[in-house]
C-alpha cells in the first residue's frame, strides 16, 4: 500500500564504547545517541539512509509514539510509498551530539560529577556531531550510506558528512542550508543566545534544579522563528488583523495576531527544548565553514557523492545563492551536482512544509541509480593462460559464480561461469581458453540499473562486467543487486 503510515516507533538509544575525541581538543566519554529506524536493513546494508534534522528536531522523524497527537517532524517524507520509501530503504535518524531529547547535551549527567553538566559542556562542533553519527553507522556495519538526507542544520550535516567521510557517502541531499554560517546568520543566532543568558533564571547555566529560564528561551525562538518564515507568508498568515478583538487597546500588550502566534511559538518551544543546548547547537553552527583557505572549491575537493542540492526562492535565513554556491563549487571541481529550486511563499520552513515538491524530487534524484552506484567495486580476475584447476581454485576460495578474464595490458578477455567450469572437468580441458565466453555482454558505469538489468533478462544471464571506454574492467555487477532495487526484471 502507498503512502501508508509506519505506525507506532520506539526510540532507541546507541552508547558509543569508547570516548568521543572533539574538534576542540576535549574528549567526551559514555556518549549516547538516541535514534530511530525505520524499514530493514538487506543484506549487503547497501540501502541506508540517513536523516539529519535541523536545529530543534529530534530522532522522532516519522511513525508515531504511543500517545502522541502528531507523527514524526518529516513522516510525510518518510513511509511506504513516499519518498523515502521503507519498503525500498533502511532509515535511520539520530538526535545530535549535545541535543536534548536522549542524546548526549548539555542536561545530560556528567559522569564526573554525576550531576548534568550545564555549561561544563565542551563546545561542540558539527563535524562532533558527524563524528558521532558516524559511529551509529558503524554500529551497523554500515560501509557506505545509500544517502544523507537534511534541511537547513540537517543540511549543514548532510555537507560535513561529505566532507568528512567521503569513502562512506554515495548521495547527498542538501535543502535550504548552507557550505559556511554568514554573518547574518552568525548575528541572529548570538541575538538568540544573549536573550537566554540574560534572563536571570540562566543561573550560568546552573537551573536544572530549579526554575529554567523560559522568557530568554522563548524570546531565542521568537527571534529564530521570524528567520523561518517569509514577508509573503506572513502577510497571507497574519496580514494586520487582530487577535480576538475588533480595534486597538492602546496598551503595551499586543494587538495583532502574528504577535499572538509568535508568544504561542516561544511559550510552547519552552516546553520541550533545553536553554543551554539552543546556546550549543547555535554556536556550533556559528563555527560551520567548509571553505579552505577561503575556497569552497578547495574544501569540496575530495568530496565523492553525487549532489542535489535544493534552495527555497523565499528563503531569507539561507537564500538561494547559498545553495547554488556550493553547487558552483562542486562543478569547478568535477563533481555530480544538481541544483533545484522549491518555489515557495513559505520561506525557510519550505523544508518541512512543501512536501509535494520535495517528494517529487527526492523520489526522482534518489531512484535514478546507475551501475557505478551499485556495482562490486572489489572484484576477482584472473589472466589468460591460467590453468583450469587454478580457476577453479580461485572461485571456490572467493565463492564467486563469475570470473572476468583479463589481457595482459588489462583489458577484459572473457569471463568464466561456475557452469564452464564443469562443462571443462566434463570434456577435460586443461585450459580456460576452450570454455571462457569471449563476447562479454558489458555494462557501463554511466548506465542506469534498469537498462542493465534489460540487457541480463535479454540475454538471460545472471552477471555484467562493468567496463569503461577502453575495456578495463572497473567491476561487476549481478541480478542480486538489481533486484534489491528495482526488482522485475531478472
Amino acid at each position: 500500500m502507498k503512502n501508508e503510515s509506519l505506525g507506532i516507533v520506539e526510540t532507541q538509544y546507541f552508547h558509543l564504547q569508547e570516548d568521543l575525541q572533539l574538534e576542540s581538543g576535549k574528549k567526551l566519554s559514555s556518549v549516547t545517541l538516541a535514534y530511530e529506524t525505520y524499514g530493514n536493513l538487506n543484506t549487503d546494508r547497501s540501502n541506508a539512509i540517513l536523516v539529519c534534522h535541523a536545529l530543534s528536531g529530534d530522532a522522532h522523524a516519522a511513525g508515531w509514539h504511543a500517545g502522541d497527537t502528531k507523527p514524526g517532524w518529516w513522516d510525510t517524507m518518510i513511509g511506504p510509498g513516499k519518498a523515502l520509501d521503507t519498503d525500498r530503504y533502511f532509515v535511520i535518524c539520530s538526535n545530535v551530539l549535545g541535543g536534548c531529547k536522549g542524546s548526549t547535551g548539555p542536561s545530560s549527567i556528567n559522569p564526573a560529577t554525576d550531576k548534568p553538566y550545564s555549561i561544563d559542556f565542551p563546545v561542540i562542533t558539527i563535524g562532533d556531531m558527524v563524528k558521532a553519527q558516524k559511529a551509529l553507522t558503524d554500529h551497523f556495519c554500515i560501509k557506505k550510506l545509500f544517502a544523507v538526507i537534511g534541511g537547513s542544520m540537517g543540511g549543514v550535516q548532510v555537507l560535513q558528512w561529505t566532507v568528512s567521510y567521503p569513502d562512506s557517502v554515495s548521495k547527498a541531499i542538501a535543502i535550504a542550508t548552507t557550505s559556511h554560517s554568514s554573518p547574518q546568520q552568525i548575528a541572529f543566532n548570538e541575538v538568540g543566545r544573549i536573550a537566554i543568558i540574560s534572563d536571570p533564571n540562566w543561573s550560568e547555566g546552573n537551573y536544572y534544579s530549579q526554575s529554567p529560564p523560559v522568557h530568554g528561551l522563548a524570546l531565542a525562538r521568537m527571534i529564530g522563528h521570524i528567520t523561518y518564515l517569509s514577508d509573503d507568508s506572513m502577510q497571507h498568515k497574519f496580514g494586520r488583523r487582530l487577535q480576538g478583538k475588533n480595534k486597538y487597546d492602546f496598551d503595551l500588550a499586543f494587538d495583532f495576531e502574528v504577535e499572538s502566534y509568535l508568544h504561542h511559538q516561544g511559550q510552547s518551544f519552552t516546553k520541550r527544548f533545553d536553554a543551554n543546548t539552543y546556546l550549543y547547537i547555535t554556536k556550533a553552527l556559528d563555527y560551520f565553514d567548509l571553505t579552505r583557505n577561503g575556497s569552497l572549491r578547495e574544501g569540496l575537493k575530495d568530496v565523492q557523492a553525487k549532489f542535489l542540492i535544493i534552495g527555497v526562492s523565499s528563503d531569507w535565513l539561507y537564500p538561494p545563492y547559498q545553495s547554488r554556491e556550493i553547487v558552483a563549487a562542486l562543478s569547478a571541481n568535477d563533481k555530480e551536482a544538481i541544483y533545484r529550486e522549491i518555489e515557495s511563499n513559505y520561506g525557510h520552513d519550505a523544508f518541512l512544509l512543501e512536501t509535494g515538491q520535495l517528494n517529487y524530487l527526492l523520489t526522482n534524484f534518489l531512484s535514478h541509480v546507475t551501475v557505478a552506484d551499485i556495482m562490486k567495486k572489489d572484484i576477482v580476475s584472473i589472466r589468460e593462460g591460467i590453468s583450469i584447476e587454478e580457476t577453479a581454485r580461485v572461485m571456490c576460495r572467493e565463492e564467486i559464480t563469475h570470473l572476468p578474464v583479463v589481457s595482459q595490458n588489462g583489458e577484459l578477455a572473457g569471463i568464466i561461469t561456475s557452469w564452464d567450469i564443469s562443462k571443462a572437468v566434463a570434456l577435460k580441458y586443461t585450459s580456460p581458453e576452450h570454455i571462457m565466453t569471449r563476447e562479454v555482454i558489458t555494462a557501463s558505469p554511466e548506465e542506469t540499473i534498469e537498462n542493465a538489468a534489460k540487457k541480463m533478462q535479454k540475454m538471460n544471464i545472471s552477471a555484467l562486467p562493468v567496463v569503461d571506454g577502453n575495456r578495463k574492467i572497473l567491476g561487476i555487477i549481478g541480478s542480486d543487486e538489481i533486484n534489491r532495487l528495482i526488482g522485475g526484471y531478472i
